[in-house]
């Protein structure tokens, strides 16, 4: 299922940002000579493209199902999310890296700090908007939730990923600020070339935790608990089953649910009984979750399952 509305405007609002900071970082670079500059200008290249990426994948998670992929490809946003995290440990850190220690080995000055004043100011409240709209609308959906319970919760990893480039993008401008400033006060030549590591140490870490968050999004999450409390409340209400054996859930995209049930109906159950249950059952899950798009249901005694668990277990 797409993204809402919300995610795909804090996309484009991010994107739009990213491409024109780029632009006026690279022209800066260019004439200043500045390497944290010449970082920050790749990082916002790196950034616009990943904006990029993530619509794409939205784009490609509406895609309706197929006898190749039964369950939709609502995937596609954990797996393009996943390639964002690559690519800013690879090309965003990569870069950073590799310039700081390159200018420290051959060190050049800095010709005009008015200039990249100047961008690195404009760029500041181009961020500065992009990341409030993205933090408006993760404060939207986390609700009483702590930052980093609403980050592990989240299903949609659109959000998340925006605001964690879009912070790391912050911190790249103070780093680089800072950088400029103890260059020209504090006549530290190394600086600007240790504010380009400094920018490629925070791009590296926001990689590792989008990696961390996406790959257990690919790997397959269940629903929240909540979500489970509920269907096993469903079940146990009920008059036909005995028990729930069994309740499995899984996040087939940010909108799309599989749960799969195995119920002990009671010994005096008919077939019709049991098909009346299963109906009902689907019909209240669905209408309390509209998020979850596949259930499947089946019918067997408690102790066939758990014997079934024990040669799982050998």
């Amino acid at each position: 299922m797409a993204a809402k509305g919300g995610s795909k405007t804090v996309i484009y609002a991010a994107l739009v940002g990213n491409a024109l900071i780029a632009v006026t970082k690279f022209a800066a670079a260019a004439y200043t000579g500045s390497s944290a500059m010449l970082s920050e200008a790749v990082h916002s290249v790196v950034d616009t493209g990943n904006q990029g990426l993530l619509l794409l994948g939205i784009a490609r998670s509406k895609r309706p199902a197929s006898p190749d992929h039964p369950f939709g490809h609502g995937m596609e946003v954990y797996f393009w999310a996943f390639v964002v995290a690559i690519l800013i440990f690879g090309l965003g850190s990569g870069i950073s890296f590799y310039e700081g220690f390159s200018k420290l080995a051959n060190p050049h000055p800095v010709t005009s700090f008015t200039v990249n004043y100047i961008v690195l100011g404009l760029a500041l409240v181009f961020e500065g908007v992009a990341w409030t709209l993205a933090f408006r609308e993760f404060n939207r959906i986390r609700g009483s939730r702590s930052f980093l319970q609403e980050v592990r919760r989240s299903k949609d990893p659109t959000v998340f990923t925006v605001l964690f480039e879009d912070s790391a993008a912050m911190l790249g401008l103070v780093a680089a600020l800072i950088g400029l400033l103890a260059v020209q006060h504090l006549h530290l030549a190394w600086a600007d070339a240790a504010a380009s590591i400094a920018i490629g140490v925070i791009l590296a870490l926001t990689a590792l935790g989008l990696a961390y968050e996406t790959k257990s999004l690919l790997t397959g999450e269940a629903a929240a608990n909540s979500t489970t409390r509920a269907i096993r409340q469903m079940a146990a209400e009920e008059p036909a089953v005995h028990a729930l054996n069994d309740l499995r859930t899984v996040h087939f995209g940010p909108s799309d649910v599989l749960v799969a049930l195995s119920l002990d109906f009671r010994d005096r159950s008919d077939l019709a009984e049991v098909e009346r249950t299963v109906r009902n059952l689907e019909r209240r899950i669905k209408a309390q979750f509209p998020i979850i798009t596949n259930i499947f249901v089946e019918a067997q005694a408690r102790e066939d399952h758990l014997e079934d668990l024990q040669d799982t277990a050998r």
